[in-house]
């Protein structure tokens, strides 16, 4: 039996262009909301520009943003004291779905299932660090990496 060449998120979802333009159109909605836009009022003009290659890495893309931008730990410490509310985070989720929508991302199950397990986790962790006031986790905690099926376990703080 032939072994399946299955593609990564990343590759599935059509590469790094396509994480590019869902995050200047997701950021473009955020800017403009009401609840979200006094969070990212003060982000830098390459503030979306590092979320896509953050997220395109975690998907199986090219280690840009750990190699040049930033680390695990770095994404973390800027979550900090940042009070993010349940409210916020819903949100935050609701217009990338709605991004990836507009943009026609693969809309198979399995693609969609995986893209939104991380969205729902990686905005979770993001919520419980906002509350937190210095970063415990280790200088070199690797980068997330999200497949097809990664949840391992429950959360155990």
């Amino acid at each position: 039996m032939a072994e399946k060449n299955i593609p990564t998120l990343y590759d599935w979802a059509g590469g790094m262009p396509v994480f590019e333009k869902l995050m200047v159109v997701f950021y473009r909605k955020v800017l403009s909301d009401e609840l979200l836009a006094p969070v990212f009022k003060h982000m830098s003009p390459e503030h979306q520009l590092h979320v896509a290659h953050f997220i395109a890495e975690v998907f199986g893309g090219p280690q840009i943003y750990s190699s040049s931008e930033g680390s695990h730990f770095k994404m973390i410490q800027k979550h900090l004291g940042r009070h993010l509310t349940e409210q916020h985070r819903k949100r935050w989720v609701q217009l990338l779905i709605e991004s990836a929508d507009e943009l026609e991302l693969p809309e198979d199950p399995e693609f969609r299932s995986a893209f939104v397990a991380y969205i729902e986790w990686g905005t979770r962790i993001a919520v419980l660090n906002s509350r937190e006031t210095e970063n415990n986790e280790d200088v070199d905690v690797p980068m997330p990496k999200w497949g097809w099926g990664e949840t391992k376990g429950p959360f155990i703080p």
